[in-house]
């Protein structure tokens, strides 16, 4: 198979969906691989690394999308790249596509065979190739919190961990999942005071046995919410339902009553935010204020740090690439049904329900397509 890795184009957006050793699992195996020039240059991988790898580079994006059988990227598809996908042709990449209909009507006019990282499951559970995101995401939105309660940058001026005499910012982390775990593990080392709220009871159990007294767990409802935000200094927001649109758990009435300089950092804003008041930003103007509260819902928060996310991710993800190309869509997708669960839009379909639900189209099951 002809894969193909063109550069991201997303503003501040320096991840790449294949590494060198990516390329050499893909070339070892007999694939070719086409990768743009200098998509790997801003994190240390040269056009050399690859090209050592088996690679070939290619001048630009359109060379690519036109040749390549598939195409292994790290965010959605922006406009121009919508329109350069071809009917049959395997998108394999992030999508998020419940809180975008504009991208899903350009994936489904496309005809492509669109398979999204963050609906893949994994046997035990869970979504691992929106895992490793998740934990880069979860511990960045404690750095990303603690840096705009400064006042400089319209917070109220607070220490996260206090100091000596001084008490410590109360920081309420919404979400007990694979962001809220891994905010907590650098909040509480921190310092500050933590509140978590999660539905799972079992969960809290579980974070109580490994935090203890450091932390302070409740049974997430409309009133523990509020309490919880209207107490809080920063509030970090990492709610998921797979593939579906997040909840709205924080209204505008909570945020208009939150402390003035308070913080919020709405990390399921790729979702559509947990924040009724969230709307996307880009690292390039990461913040916004609504009611004396500062909002940082940048919705490609592991690209700041995107060398160690971009291995992280190709840790995830290279796997499935490898199946794709070895055995063909159809037949991978038929083989591993955690795989299948990453198909969400094909050959004019929508495949994946919560999205098809929530954007008003008819659901159509994968395994209508396999034959």
């Amino acid at each position: 198979m002809l894969i193909g890795c063109p550069k991201e184009i997303k503003n501040h957006e320096y991840r790449v969906g294949l590494t060198p050793a990516s390329v050499r699992e893909l070339t070892s195996r007999g694939h070719q691989v086409l990768v743009q020039t200098q998509a790997g240059a801003a994190i240390g991988l040269s056009d050399e690394q690859y090209i050592a790898a088996g690679a070939q580079i290619a001048a630009d994006a359109a060379s690519i999308f036109a040749k390549a059988e598939m195409i292994v990227k790290v965010k959605e598809p922006q406009p121009q790249e919508c329109a350069m996908l071809r009917e049959g042709q395997i998108l394999y990449t992030y999508l998020h596509l419940a809180p975008d209909p504009e991208q899903t009507a350009a994936l489904v006019k496309s005809g492509a065979i669109c398979i999204a990282y963050e609906t893949v499951t994994g046997p035990g559970g869970g979504l691992p190739l929106l895992a490793p995101m998740s934990e880069v995401a979860g511990r960045m939105s404690i750095q990303a919190g603690a840096a705009h309660l400064e006042k400089s940058k319209g917070g109220m001026g607070v220490l996260l961990g206090g100091v000596p005499g001084v008490a410590p910012a109360h920081v309420v982390v919404i979400g007990a999942g694979v962001v809220g775990s891994h905010a907590l593990q650098m909040v509480v080392g921190l310092g500050a005071r933590v509140t978590v709220l999660d539905k799972n009871v079992d969960r809290l159990r579980q974070l109580d046995l490994v935090f203890g007294n450091r932390i302070c767990t409740q049974y997430s409802n409309v009133q523990s919410v509020e309490e919880a935000v209207l107490a809080a200094d920063l509030v970090i927001g990492g709610v998921l339902i797979p593939g579906a649109a997040a909840p709205k758990l924080v209204t505008r009435s909570m945020v208009s009553r939150m402390k003035t300089g308070a913080v919020v950092v709405d990390v399921a804003i790729d979702q559509g935010g947990c924040f009724e008041t969230s709307h996307a930003t880009t690292h390039a103007d990461p913040t916004f204020v609504v009611d004396g509260v500062v909002h940082y819902c940048v919705a490609n928060m592991p690209g700041a740090v995107a060398r160690t996310s971009t291995f992280a991710l190709n840790n995830a993800t290279i796997g499935h690439a490898v199946a794709l190309a070895d055995k063909g869509w159809k037949q991978a997708l038929i083989d591993n049904p955690h795989l299948c669960a990453g198909l969400n839009v094909a050959q004019g379909h929508l495949t994946y329900e919560a999205v098809a639900r929530d954007l008003g189209y008819e659901y159509v099951p994968a395994e209508a397509l396999f034959n």
